[in-house]
Protein backbone atom coordinates (compact mmCIF):
# COMPACT_ATOMS: atom_id res chain seq x y z
CA UNK A 1 0.00 0.00 0.00
CA UNK A 2 1.35 3.54 -0.84
CA UNK A 3 1.90 6.19 1.63
CA UNK A 4 -0.39 8.31 0.15
CA UNK A 5 -3.52 5.55 -0.02
CA UNK A 6 -2.71 4.68 3.63
CA UNK A 7 -2.45 8.40 4.86
CA UNK A 8 -6.03 8.96 3.01
CA UNK A 9 -7.56 5.77 4.49
CA UNK A 10 -6.19 6.95 8.40
CA UNK A 11 -8.00 10.52 7.34
CA UNK A 12 -11.07 8.90 6.19
CA UNK A 13 -11.45 6.74 9.56
CA UNK A 14 -10.37 8.95 12.14
CA UNK A 15 -13.55 11.05 10.58
CA UNK A 16 -15.66 8.19 10.71
CA UNK A 17 -14.47 7.61 14.74
CA UNK A 18 -14.80 11.14 15.14
CA UNK A 19 -16.95 11.81 18.23
CA UNK A 20 -19.34 14.17 16.22
CA UNK A 21 -19.63 11.65 13.68
CA UNK A 22 -23.48 11.35 14.08
CA UNK A 23 -23.53 15.35 12.72
CA UNK A 24 -21.17 14.73 10.15
CA UNK A 25 -23.57 11.83 9.17
CA UNK A 26 -26.31 14.16 9.15
CA UNK A 27 -25.18 16.83 7.42
CA UNK A 28 -23.94 15.10 4.93
CA UNK A 29 -27.01 13.32 4.69
CA UNK A 30 -26.00 9.38 4.30
CA UNK A 31 -26.50 6.49 6.69
CA UNK A 32 -23.77 5.49 8.59
CA UNK A 33 -20.55 2.86 7.27
CA UNK A 34 -21.02 -0.29 8.66
CA UNK A 35 -18.01 -1.03 10.55
CA UNK A 36 -17.22 -4.36 8.36
CA UNK A 37 -16.26 -1.86 5.42
CA UNK A 38 -13.84 -0.27 7.21
CA UNK A 39 -11.01 -3.01 6.66
CA UNK A 40 -9.21 -2.65 3.83
CA UNK A 41 -6.57 -5.68 3.62
CA UNK A 42 -3.63 -5.46 1.13
CA UNK A 43 -5.48 -7.94 -1.78
CA UNK A 44 -7.83 -4.69 -1.84
CA UNK A 45 -5.45 -1.81 -2.66
CA UNK A 46 -6.32 -2.52 -6.70
CA UNK A 47 -8.93 -0.54 -6.07
CA UNK A 48 -7.49 2.69 -5.24
CA UNK A 49 -4.16 2.17 -7.50
CA UNK A 50 -2.59 1.39 -10.73
CA UNK A 51 -5.56 3.38 -13.19
CA UNK A 52 -1.86 4.77 -14.52
CA UNK A 53 -2.01 1.20 -15.56
CA UNK A 54 -5.18 0.12 -17.07
CA UNK A 55 -6.48 3.10 -18.33
CA UNK A 56 -3.31 4.33 -20.16
CA UNK A 57 -3.35 4.16 -24.17
CA UNK A 58 0.01 4.31 -26.07
CA UNK A 59 0.18 7.73 -27.64
CA UNK A 60 1.14 6.32 -30.89
CA UNK A 61 -2.34 4.37 -31.28
CA UNK A 62 -4.08 7.63 -31.55
CA UNK A 63 -1.80 8.19 -34.58
CA UNK A 64 -2.03 4.93 -36.22
CA UNK A 65 -5.82 4.65 -35.70
CA UNK A 66 -6.47 8.32 -36.76
CA UNK A 67 -8.21 9.11 -33.28
CA UNK A 68 -9.29 12.52 -32.72
CA UNK A 69 -8.15 12.82 -29.19
CA UNK A 70 -9.82 15.46 -26.68
CA UNK A 71 -11.80 16.64 -30.05
CA UNK A 72 -8.44 18.07 -31.52
CA UNK A 73 -6.64 17.50 -35.05
CA UNK A 74 -3.21 16.39 -34.99
CA UNK A 75 -2.42 20.34 -35.91
CA UNK A 76 -4.01 21.61 -32.24
CA UNK A 77 -7.14 22.69 -34.49
CA UNK A 78 -10.52 21.84 -33.08
CA UNK A 79 -12.93 18.89 -34.93
CA UNK A 80 -15.57 20.03 -36.83
CA UNK A 81 -18.78 19.12 -34.89
CA UNK A 82 -21.51 21.51 -35.26
CA UNK A 83 -22.43 24.10 -37.06
CA UNK A 84 -23.57 28.07 -35.37
CA UNK A 85 -25.00 31.37 -35.98
CA UNK A 86 -23.44 32.40 -32.54
CA UNK A 87 -20.08 33.06 -32.84
CA UNK A 88 -16.75 33.28 -34.72
CA UNK A 89 -13.64 32.36 -32.45
CA UNK A 90 -10.82 33.51 -35.64
CA UNK A 91 -7.45 32.45 -34.54
CA UNK A 92 -5.26 31.33 -37.77
CA UNK A 93 -6.54 30.40 -41.25
CA UNK A 94 -5.68 27.41 -42.71
CA UNK A 95 -3.43 27.05 -46.82
CA UNK A 96 -4.44 24.56 -49.68
CA UNK A 97 -3.11 22.60 -48.23
CA UNK A 98 -4.65 22.12 -45.17
CA UNK A 99 -1.79 23.84 -42.90
CA UNK A 100 -2.77 26.01 -39.95
CA UNK A 101 -1.22 29.78 -40.26
CA UNK A 102 -1.23 31.74 -37.34
CA UNK A 103 -3.50 34.96 -37.57
CA UNK A 104 -4.29 38.07 -35.33
CA UNK A 105 -7.81 36.54 -32.76
CA UNK A 106 -11.10 37.98 -33.37
CA UNK A 107 -14.15 37.36 -31.59
CA UNK A 108 -17.59 37.40 -33.74
CA UNK A 109 -20.75 37.32 -32.14
CA UNK A 110 -23.90 37.58 -34.00
CA UNK A 111 -21.80 38.78 -36.65
CA UNK A 112 -20.55 41.99 -34.46
CA UNK A 113 -16.80 42.52 -33.27
CA UNK A 114 -16.29 42.27 -30.12
CA UNK A 115 -14.26 45.45 -29.95
CA UNK A 116 -17.10 47.33 -31.34
CA UNK A 117 -19.40 45.61 -29.18
CA UNK A 118 -17.34 46.83 -25.92
CA UNK A 119 -16.31 50.11 -27.68
CA UNK A 120 -19.32 51.61 -28.44
CA UNK A 121 -21.32 51.07 -24.87
CA UNK A 122 -18.26 52.30 -23.19
CA UNK A 123 -17.91 55.86 -25.19
CA UNK A 124 -21.39 56.33 -24.69
CA UNK A 125 -21.17 55.94 -20.72
CA UNK A 126 -23.93 53.02 -20.05
CA UNK A 127 -23.65 49.29 -19.32
CA UNK A 128 -23.46 46.70 -22.28
CA UNK A 129 -23.42 43.17 -21.07
CA UNK A 130 -27.64 43.15 -21.24
CA UNK A 131 -27.18 44.54 -24.82
CA UNK A 132 -24.53 41.69 -26.04
CA UNK A 133 -26.87 39.30 -23.96
CA UNK A 134 -30.05 40.38 -25.91
CA UNK A 135 -27.72 39.81 -29.19
CA UNK A 136 -26.80 36.43 -28.02
CA UNK A 137 -30.02 34.58 -27.19
CA UNK A 138 -32.19 36.53 -29.95
CA UNK A 139 -30.03 37.63 -32.88
CA UNK A 140 -30.45 41.21 -32.71
CA UNK A 141 -28.76 44.15 -31.25
CA UNK A 142 -31.99 45.74 -29.17
CA UNK A 143 -33.42 49.05 -29.68
CA UNK A 144 -33.75 50.87 -26.67
CA UNK A 145 -37.16 50.10 -25.84
CA UNK A 146 -36.62 46.11 -26.48
CA UNK A 147 -33.18 47.02 -24.38
CA UNK A 148 -35.41 49.00 -21.46
CA UNK A 149 -37.79 45.71 -21.40
CA UNK A 150 -35.22 43.06 -21.08
CA UNK A 151 -33.65 44.68 -18.43
CA UNK A 152 -36.86 44.76 -16.69
CA UNK A 153 -37.55 41.52 -17.37
CA UNK A 154 -34.51 40.48 -15.72
CA UNK A 155 -35.06 43.14 -12.71
CA UNK A 156 -38.70 41.29 -12.21
CA UNK A 157 -36.55 37.71 -11.37
CA UNK A 158 -33.74 38.92 -9.34
CA UNK A 159 -35.33 38.06 -6.19
CA UNK A 160 -35.37 34.60 -5.14
CA UNK A 161 -38.19 31.97 -4.05
CA UNK A 162 -39.85 31.78 -1.26
CA UNK A 163 -38.50 29.06 0.87
CA UNK A 164 -35.06 28.56 -1.04
CA UNK A 165 -32.97 29.66 0.95
CA UNK A 166 -34.22 27.12 3.51
CA UNK A 167 -32.78 24.73 1.96
CA UNK A 168 -29.84 27.22 0.01
CA UNK A 169 -26.88 24.37 -0.61
CA UNK A 170 -24.70 26.48 1.07
CA UNK A 171 -25.86 24.58 4.27
CA UNK A 172 -23.61 22.04 2.92
CA UNK A 173 -19.76 21.22 3.34
CA UNK A 174 -18.36 22.61 0.55
CA UNK A 175 -15.29 24.60 -0.23
CA UNK A 176 -16.27 25.98 -3.81
CA UNK A 177 -18.48 28.59 -4.93
CA UNK A 178 -18.88 27.27 -8.18
CA UNK A 179 -19.91 23.72 -6.65
CA UNK A 180 -22.73 25.23 -4.22
CA UNK A 181 -23.34 27.56 -7.75
CA UNK A 182 -24.24 24.30 -9.65
CA UNK A 183 -26.29 22.59 -6.91
CA UNK A 184 -28.07 25.81 -6.23
CA UNK A 185 -28.98 25.97 -10.24
CA UNK A 186 -30.79 22.03 -9.94
CA UNK A 187 -32.29 23.34 -7.06
CA UNK A 188 -33.91 25.80 -8.43
CA UNK A 189 -35.69 23.24 -10.63
CA UNK A 190 -37.75 22.04 -7.27
CA UNK A 191 -38.98 25.38 -7.88
CA UNK A 192 -40.37 25.40 -11.22
CA UNK A 193 -44.21 24.05 -11.32
CA UNK A 194 -43.11 23.33 -15.50
CA UNK A 195 -39.05 22.48 -15.00
CA UNK A 196 -39.04 20.10 -17.65
CA UNK A 197 -40.67 22.10 -20.61
CA UNK A 198 -38.89 23.06 -23.47
CA UNK A 199 -41.12 25.54 -24.98
CA UNK A 200 -39.06 28.42 -26.27
CA UNK A 201 -41.27 30.55 -23.48
CA UNK A 202 -40.37 28.27 -20.49
CA UNK A 203 -36.89 28.38 -21.61
CA UNK A 204 -36.02 32.25 -21.98
CA UNK A 205 -38.25 32.44 -18.72
CA UNK A 206 -35.42 30.15 -17.30
CA UNK A 207 -32.26 32.00 -18.73
CA UNK A 208 -33.42 35.22 -17.68
CA UNK A 209 -34.30 34.37 -14.35
CA UNK A 210 -30.93 32.91 -13.69
CA UNK A 211 -29.19 35.83 -15.57
CA UNK A 212 -31.26 37.97 -12.27
CA UNK A 213 -30.17 35.19 -9.42
CA UNK A 214 -27.17 33.66 -10.20
CA UNK A 215 -25.05 37.18 -8.40
CA UNK A 216 -27.22 37.00 -5.92
CA UNK A 217 -26.49 33.44 -5.31
CA UNK A 218 -22.94 33.19 -5.49
CA UNK A 219 -22.41 36.08 -3.70
CA UNK A 220 -24.61 34.71 -0.67
CA UNK A 221 -22.40 32.25 -0.84
CA UNK A 222 -19.19 33.68 -0.48
CA UNK A 223 -20.88 36.28 2.11
CA UNK A 224 -21.64 32.75 4.28
CA UNK A 225 -18.85 31.29 4.05
CA UNK A 226 -17.12 34.92 5.15
CA UNK A 227 -19.34 35.29 8.13
CA UNK A 228 -18.56 32.02 9.08
CA UNK A 229 -14.61 32.09 9.25
CA UNK A 230 -14.76 35.34 10.73
CA UNK A 231 -17.96 35.02 13.21
CA UNK A 232 -19.93 37.89 11.95
CA UNK A 233 -23.41 38.05 10.99
CA UNK A 234 -24.39 37.41 6.95
CA UNK A 235 -25.89 40.30 5.29
CA UNK A 236 -27.24 40.81 2.51
CA UNK A 237 -28.41 43.66 0.80
CA UNK A 238 -32.11 43.88 -0.70
CA UNK A 239 -33.40 43.50 -4.72
CA UNK A 240 -32.15 46.82 -6.35
CA UNK A 241 -34.31 47.69 -9.05
CA UNK A 242 -32.69 49.15 -12.38
CA UNK A 243 -29.28 47.79 -11.23
CA UNK A 244 -27.19 46.86 -14.21
CA UNK A 245 -25.44 42.99 -14.22
CA UNK A 246 -22.10 44.43 -13.40
CA UNK A 247 -23.65 46.82 -10.53
CA UNK A 248 -25.72 44.10 -9.01
CA UNK A 249 -22.46 42.47 -8.82
CA UNK A 250 -20.33 44.95 -6.87
CA UNK A 251 -23.69 45.60 -4.88
CA UNK A 252 -24.15 42.37 -3.41
CA UNK A 253 -20.50 41.46 -3.02
CA UNK A 254 -19.49 45.02 -1.18
CA UNK A 255 -22.74 45.38 0.63
CA UNK A 256 -22.61 48.72 2.41
CA UNK A 257 -18.98 49.27 1.30
CA UNK A 258 -20.47 50.63 -2.22
CA UNK A 259 -18.73 50.55 -5.30
CA UNK A 260 -18.09 53.83 -8.29
CA UNK A 261 -19.49 54.02 -11.48
CA UNK A 262 -15.97 53.49 -13.45
CA UNK A 263 -15.43 50.37 -11.36
CA UNK A 264 -19.03 48.85 -12.63
CA UNK A 265 -17.96 50.18 -15.95
CA UNK A 266 -14.90 48.28 -16.00
CA UNK A 267 -16.32 44.70 -14.43
CA UNK A 268 -19.21 45.27 -17.07
CA UNK A 269 -16.25 45.40 -19.74
CA UNK A 270 -15.24 41.58 -18.14
CA UNK A 271 -18.68 40.31 -18.29
CA UNK A 272 -19.03 42.02 -22.06
CA UNK A 273 -15.88 39.53 -22.87
CA UNK A 274 -17.09 36.75 -20.75
CA UNK A 275 -20.25 36.07 -22.37
CA UNK A 276 -19.67 34.21 -25.04
CA UNK A 277 -16.76 32.32 -26.86
CA UNK A 278 -18.18 29.68 -29.17
CA UNK A 279 -19.45 26.03 -29.26
CA UNK A 280 -15.99 24.36 -29.25
CA UNK A 281 -15.28 25.35 -25.27
CA UNK A 282 -15.52 22.76 -23.12
CA UNK A 283 -18.48 24.28 -21.07
CA UNK A 284 -20.25 25.42 -23.64
CA UNK A 285 -19.86 21.91 -25.70
CA UNK A 286 -21.35 20.00 -22.02
CA UNK A 287 -24.47 22.37 -22.28
CA UNK A 288 -24.96 21.81 -25.83
CA UNK A 289 -24.14 17.64 -24.90
CA UNK A 290 -26.75 17.44 -22.68
CA UNK A 291 -29.23 19.85 -24.58
CA UNK A 292 -28.89 17.25 -27.08
CA UNK A 293 -30.44 14.84 -25.12
CA UNK A 294 -33.55 17.04 -24.55
CA UNK A 295 -33.06 17.17 -20.32
CA UNK A 296 -34.26 20.27 -18.54
CA UNK A 297 -32.06 24.07 -18.52
CA UNK A 298 -31.26 23.50 -15.09
CA UNK A 299 -29.51 20.44 -15.77
CA UNK A 300 -27.50 21.77 -18.67
CA UNK A 301 -26.80 24.59 -17.30
CA UNK A 302 -25.12 23.07 -13.70
CA UNK A 303 -23.27 20.71 -16.02
CA UNK A 304 -21.69 23.76 -17.96
CA UNK A 305 -21.01 25.23 -14.38
CA UNK A 306 -19.24 21.87 -13.68
CA UNK A 307 -17.26 21.78 -15.99
CA UNK A 308 -15.87 25.46 -15.80
CA UNK A 309 -14.77 24.68 -12.25
CA UNK A 310 -11.99 22.86 -13.51
CA UNK A 311 -8.79 24.31 -13.95
CA UNK A 312 -8.17 23.57 -17.38
CA UNK A 313 -11.33 26.26 -17.74
CA UNK A 314 -12.78 28.44 -15.94
CA UNK A 315 -10.40 27.97 -12.59
CA UNK A 316 -7.57 29.29 -14.31
CA UNK A 317 -7.66 33.20 -13.88
CA UNK A 318 -7.37 31.83 -10.09
CA UNK A 319 -4.48 30.23 -11.08
CA UNK A 320 -2.61 33.25 -12.79
CA UNK A 321 -3.46 35.49 -9.69
CA UNK A 322 -1.46 32.85 -7.74
CA UNK A 323 1.01 32.77 -10.17
CA UNK A 324 1.53 36.40 -11.02
CA UNK A 325 2.07 36.92 -6.76
CA UNK A 326 4.40 34.23 -6.42
CA UNK A 327 6.36 36.12 -9.37
CA UNK A 328 6.07 39.62 -7.38
CA UNK A 329 7.62 37.44 -4.80
CA UNK A 330 10.48 35.76 -6.15
CA UNK A 331 11.41 38.88 -8.68
CA UNK A 332 13.41 41.88 -7.16
CA UNK A 333 13.55 44.18 -9.91
CA UNK A 334 10.31 43.77 -11.84
CA UNK A 335 11.82 45.99 -14.92
CA UNK A 336 14.21 43.72 -15.13
CA UNK A 337 14.01 41.99 -18.17
CA UNK A 338 16.68 39.36 -16.80
CA UNK A 339 15.64 38.61 -13.37
CA UNK A 340 11.60 38.10 -14.68
CA UNK A 341 13.29 36.40 -17.80
CA UNK A 342 14.86 33.56 -15.78
CA UNK A 343 11.99 33.00 -12.42
CA UNK A 344 9.47 33.03 -15.77
CA UNK A 345 12.25 29.59 -17.36
CA UNK A 346 12.38 28.41 -13.58
CA UNK A 347 8.30 27.86 -13.98
CA UNK A 348 8.52 27.00 -17.40
CA UNK A 349 11.13 24.38 -16.39
CA UNK A 350 8.83 23.14 -13.41
CA UNK A 351 11.77 24.47 -11.02
CA UNK A 352 9.73 26.96 -9.70
CA UNK A 353 5.69 28.04 -8.64
CA UNK A 354 3.59 24.68 -8.91
CA UNK A 355 6.38 22.83 -10.70
CA UNK A 356 3.60 22.09 -13.33
CA UNK A 357 5.87 23.77 -16.23
CA UNK A 358 2.83 26.10 -17.05
CA UNK A 359 3.13 29.80 -17.57
CA UNK A 360 -0.98 30.34 -16.86
CA UNK A 361 -2.65 32.63 -18.91
CA UNK A 362 -0.13 32.29 -22.05
CA UNK A 363 -1.41 30.40 -24.93
CA UNK A 364 -4.50 29.17 -26.24
CA UNK A 365 -6.40 26.75 -28.55
CA UNK A 366 -7.65 28.66 -31.30
CA UNK A 367 -5.66 32.42 -30.52
CA UNK A 368 -2.05 32.51 -31.80
CA UNK A 369 -1.00 35.36 -32.54
CA UNK A 370 -3.20 37.60 -30.34
CA UNK A 371 -6.24 37.31 -28.47
CA UNK A 372 -9.14 40.18 -28.84
CA UNK A 373 -10.14 39.94 -25.30
CA UNK A 374 -6.74 40.44 -23.85
CA UNK A 375 -6.14 43.30 -25.86
CA UNK A 376 -9.15 44.63 -24.57
CA UNK A 377 -8.72 43.76 -21.15
CA UNK A 378 -5.54 46.00 -20.88
CA UNK A 379 -6.92 48.56 -22.62
CA UNK A 380 -9.62 49.49 -20.14
CA UNK A 381 -7.83 48.29 -17.24
CA UNK A 382 -5.01 50.79 -17.77
CA UNK A 383 -7.54 53.90 -16.74
CA UNK A 384 -8.67 51.96 -13.12
CA UNK A 385 -4.76 50.82 -12.67
CA UNK A 386 -3.70 54.99 -13.04
CA UNK A 387 -6.47 55.56 -10.25
CA UNK A 388 -5.85 52.53 -7.92
CA UNK A 389 -2.36 52.80 -7.72
CA UNK A 390 -1.65 49.17 -9.61
CA UNK A 391 0.70 50.67 -12.39
CA UNK A 392 3.72 48.97 -11.16
CA UNK A 393 1.84 45.83 -10.98
CA UNK A 394 0.14 46.38 -14.37
CA UNK A 395 3.71 46.70 -16.09
CA UNK A 396 5.10 43.28 -14.53
CA UNK A 397 2.10 41.64 -16.34
CA UNK A 398 2.63 42.89 -19.68
CA UNK A 399 6.32 41.88 -19.06
CA UNK A 400 5.14 38.87 -18.15
CA UNK A 401 2.99 38.97 -21.75
CA UNK A 402 6.39 40.45 -23.98
CA UNK A 403 8.79 37.69 -22.30
CA UNK A 404 6.96 34.45 -22.06
CA UNK A 405 5.77 33.67 -25.32
CA UNK A 406 9.47 32.81 -26.40
CA UNK A 407 10.42 30.98 -23.06
CA UNK A 408 6.88 28.94 -23.70
CA UNK A 409 7.98 27.93 -27.42
CA UNK A 410 11.48 27.03 -26.31
CA UNK A 411 10.45 24.77 -23.03
CA UNK A 412 8.39 23.17 -24.90
CA UNK A 413 10.65 22.73 -28.19
CA UNK A 414 8.00 24.35 -31.29
CA UNK A 415 7.72 27.35 -32.91
CA UNK A 416 3.71 27.94 -32.88
CA UNK A 417 3.11 31.13 -31.63
CA UNK A 418 2.19 31.76 -28.19
CA UNK A 419 -0.03 34.88 -27.30
CA UNK A 420 -1.22 35.86 -23.81
CA UNK A 421 -4.96 35.28 -23.10
CA UNK A 422 -7.81 36.86 -21.01
CA UNK A 423 -7.34 34.62 -17.87
CA UNK A 424 -3.47 36.69 -17.51
CA UNK A 425 -5.40 40.08 -17.01
CA UNK A 426 -8.49 39.05 -15.33
CA UNK A 427 -7.16 38.00 -11.90
CA UNK A 428 -5.88 41.18 -11.66
CA UNK A 429 -8.46 43.35 -12.40
CA UNK A 430 -11.23 41.85 -10.20
CA UNK A 431 -8.82 42.39 -7.48
CA UNK A 432 -8.75 45.82 -8.49
CA UNK A 433 -12.73 46.36 -8.48
CA UNK A 434 -12.00 44.31 -4.76
CA UNK A 435 -13.52 40.77 -6.14
CA UNK A 436 -12.21 38.07 -3.98
CA UNK A 437 -10.66 35.31 -5.33
CA UNK A 438 -13.01 32.38 -5.41
CA UNK A 439 -15.29 34.72 -7.11
CA UNK A 440 -13.63 34.85 -9.89
CA UNK A 441 -14.88 31.78 -11.93
CA UNK A 442 -18.34 32.46 -10.22
CA UNK A 443 -18.09 35.98 -12.18
CA UNK A 444 -17.34 34.09 -15.46
CA UNK A 445 -20.46 31.62 -15.00
CA UNK A 446 -22.72 34.38 -14.16
CA UNK A 447 -21.58 36.29 -17.69
CA UNK A 448 -21.53 33.09 -19.52
CA UNK A 449 -24.74 32.43 -19.05
CA UNK A 450 -26.09 34.41 -21.95
CA UNK A 451 -23.80 32.41 -24.45
CA UNK A 452 -24.97 28.99 -22.78
CA UNK A 453 -28.34 30.19 -23.47
CA UNK A 454 -27.91 30.84 -27.13
CA UNK A 455 -26.23 27.53 -27.69
CA UNK A 456 -28.74 25.67 -25.78
CA UNK A 457 -31.47 27.11 -27.86
CA UNK A 458 -29.56 26.45 -30.94
CA UNK A 459 -28.98 22.74 -29.97
CA UNK A 460 -32.80 22.36 -29.16
CA UNK A 461 -34.17 24.08 -31.75
CA UNK A 462 -31.72 24.21 -34.69
CA UNK A 463 -29.87 20.45 -34.55
CA UNK A 464 -32.16 18.70 -33.19
CA UNK A 465 -30.26 15.46 -32.61
CA UNK A 466 -28.63 14.08 -29.72
CA UNK A 467 -24.91 14.06 -29.50
CA UNK A 468 -23.00 11.10 -29.80
CA UNK A 469 -19.47 10.52 -30.72
CA UNK A 470 -17.78 6.68 -31.08
CA UNK A 471 -15.04 5.29 -29.36
CA UNK A 472 -13.20 2.70 -30.59
CA UNK A 473 -12.13 -0.17 -28.52
CA UNK A 474 -8.73 -1.51 -28.02
CA UNK A 475 -9.40 -3.68 -24.88
CA UNK A 476 -8.35 -7.71 -25.23
CA UNK A 477 -10.85 -10.55 -24.45
CA UNK A 478 -10.39 -13.02 -21.67
CA UNK A 479 -11.78 -16.09 -20.68
CA UNK A 480 -14.09 -16.13 -17.85
CA UNK A 481 -12.88 -17.67 -14.61
CA UNK A 482 -14.93 -19.02 -11.79
CA UNK A 483 -14.35 -17.27 -8.09
CA UNK A 484 -12.54 -20.01 -6.53
CA UNK A 485 -9.92 -20.19 -8.95
CA UNK A 486 -8.64 -16.35 -9.59
CA UNK A 487 -5.29 -15.52 -8.31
Amino acid sequence: MSADIERRHRAFDSILSARDSTALTRVMDISPMPSSALGRPKVSDQLYEGFDRIDDVPPELYTKLDVKRGLRNADGSGVLVGLTTIADVHGYTKDAEGRVQPDEGDLVLRGYHIADLVSHPQQENRFGYEEVSYLLITGSLPTAAQLDDFNARIDSRRALPVGYLDIFPRTTASHSIMNVLARSTLLLYAFDETPDDTSPTHEIDVALSLLGRLPRIAAIAHQANEAKRNLTRLRIPPVRDGYSMAETVLDVLRTEDGFTHDEAMMLDVMLMLHAEHGGGNNSTFSCRVLSSSGTDAYSAYAAAMGSLKGPKHGGANYKVGEMIDDVAKHVKKWDSDKQLGSYLTKIAGKRAFDKTGLIYGMGHAVYTKSDPRAQLVKRYAAKLAHEKGCEEKLGLIESIERLAPAIVCEARGTSKPICANIDLYTGFVYSMLGVPADMFTPIFAIARMSGWTAHRMEELYGCKRIIRPAYRSILDRHDYVVLGERR
